[in-house]
């Protein structure tokens, strides 16, 4: 029996060294003491230029072998460095989950004159101009990679829109004309009319030509790293039937079972939960709702009603189809997304992940190694190592939740026979110092619990019924599991 760990391995800001597989490679050891099961891999296909964080896509069959844009290795490292480090996670049983851009192309290779109409950027089905001419950056023939692997180019007649013209120096949203060129009618997103359009240029899913490039660079992607599964980027973009269509054809024609998780930004939890209906369980998602309500509890303190912090998120209601997270590279400090969990709350968010029985939990690169960037972020290793014990050792058995008041709220795991002393009482407060009177197994009785984290120094000895007073610190959480050899 074993909990299920995901790490994201890598933040916005890391250095343009090409060095990150062979850290990663040498993190191992550390990665399984943590208990981690799986890794999220960034982007590891050749982007705009080498400081890419991979979300640029220029070609997704380089992925740091061939001499493009510059460089052979991508920000990440070459491919010999990657394939290396993806044999030894997945001979120590740590899986190995790739990062995947669908949605656009960046960095083309040359320009094309075609017609376009630019549309309202607040509302894309609503044309402004009358069609007209641009010179747009779409044609992509990959000169550094000859045709190995694939031999497909692409030009405008691929792509939905682009959002500059190099002829002008115009910067807008132009739409494609062409026939039966459209946006997707399968995007689930209604922000700005139709929101299939996002950056650089667009990749079209109504063209048969591109989908079937992109079912074959799928599976190419999935048996040339032998990948355990899949992160999906920007899901309210992309076509979701072709998204269904995809995810099916490379799991069967592949063999692999794949996981594959959804990159779906919306905090509205009645949005994820039809996309989640749309998507068949063919995919996990990402518990945006569940980010947000950590987030604005952080930014609020005590005036947060914590008793409803699990209320309408999708681990509460689809466990066995989400992943959790606390931050990303999105939400982290100086991005567009930026929502970032305070350091204060960051440790109540973390145990609300990892020590629960539902859902996936994703531990992010950023919170446990630091940050970089204008705004650099210390490590918060010391804080989480034993909530990441506490996950791999004890985080296990029955759930009993005690959500009973605003401020101070508390879950207890019975354990499992099998894992001796498994079980816990994790107990949190964003306000005054709190307790609950909590009842283990009578067989118990007598035994001695104490806070894992260190939050609280003195120990708690369950009476002859089974039951303790378990405490916590205002503004902080308790993690409290049996003491080895009392009886």
């Amino acid at each position: 029996m074993k909990n299920g760990l995901a790490i994201q391995y890598f933040e916005w800001y890391l250095p343009d060294d090409g060095k990150l597989w062979q850290r990663l490679r040498a993190d191992i050891p550390n990665l399984l003491d943590m208990g981690v099961t799986a890794v999220w891999i960034p982007p590891c296909y050749k982007g705009q230029n080498s400081n890419d964080v991979g979300y640029g896509a220029y070609d997704l069959y380089d992925i740091g072998e061939f001499d493009q844009k510059g460089t052979v290795r991508t920000k990440y490292g070459t491919f010999d460095e990657l394939r290396k480090t993806v044999e030894e996670l997945q001979k120590n049983n740590i899986q190995v989950y790739a990062d995947t851009v669908l949605n656009h192309k960046a960095g083309a290779d040359g320009t094309e004159v075609f017609q376009v109409v630019e549309v309202d950027p607040e509302d894309r089905e609503i044309a402004i101009s009358e069609p007209f001419d641009i010179e747009g950056w779409t044609m992509f023939k990959f000169p550094g990679r000859a045709g190995k692997y694939s031999k497909f180019e692409w030009f405008h007649q691929h792509f939905t829109a682009v959002d500059f013209d190099q002829k002008t120096g115009n910067k807008a949203i132009y739409k494609i004309l062409g026939e039966s060129k459209d946006f997707s009618e399968n995007v689930t997103e209604e922000e700005k009319g139709n929101y299939d359009y996002l950056m650089h240029a667009d990749v079209d899913y109504n063209n048969p030509d591109v989908i079937e490039e992109i079912k074959r660079w799928g599976l190419w992607f999935v048996d040339k790293l032998n990948l355990d599964g899949l992160r999906l980027d920007a899901l309210k973009h992309i076509d979701l039937e072709f998204i269904n269509e995809w995810t099916h054809h490379v799991r069967e024609e592949s063999g692999r079972k794949l996981y594959v998780v959804g990159e779906y930004w919306n905090g509205d939890y009645d949005v994820l939960r039809e996309v989640l209906d749309k998507v068949c369980e063919k995919l996990s998602l990402f518990d945006v709702p569940l980010h947000f309500r950590l987030y604005e509890a952080a930014q609020k303190g005590q005036e947060y009603d914590l008793s409803k912090i699990m209320n309408e998120t999708l681990v509460g209601d689809d466990p066995d189809n989400v992943m959790t997270f606390v931050d990303n590279h999105d939400s982290q400090i100086g991005q567009s997304l930026e929502s970032w969990v305070t350091d204060w709350f960051k440790p109540l968010a973390y145990a609300l992940i990892l020590l629960r029985k539902d859902g996936y939990p994703c531990l992010f690169y950023g919170d446990y190694y630091g940050c970089g960037g204008e705004n650099p972020i210390e490590s918060k290793k010391d804080i989480l190592d034993p909530l990441l014990k506490a996950r791999k050792d004890f985080a296990y058995g029955e759930q009993i939740d005690y959500f009973d008041h605003p401020n101070c709220i508390a879950f207890q795991r019975m354990g499992v026979p099998e894992i001796q002393d498994s079980g816990l009482v994790c107990i949190m407060s964003n306000g005054e110092p709190g307790y609950k009177d909590i009842t283990f197994n009578q067989e118990l009785s007598g035994r001695t619990f104490y806070d894992i984290t260190g939050n609280e120094q003195e120990e708690i000895i369950l009476n002859e019924t089974g039951e303790g007073r378990f405490f916590c610190s205002g503004g902080s959480v308790s993690v409290w599991i049996l003491k080895k050899g009392t009886d």
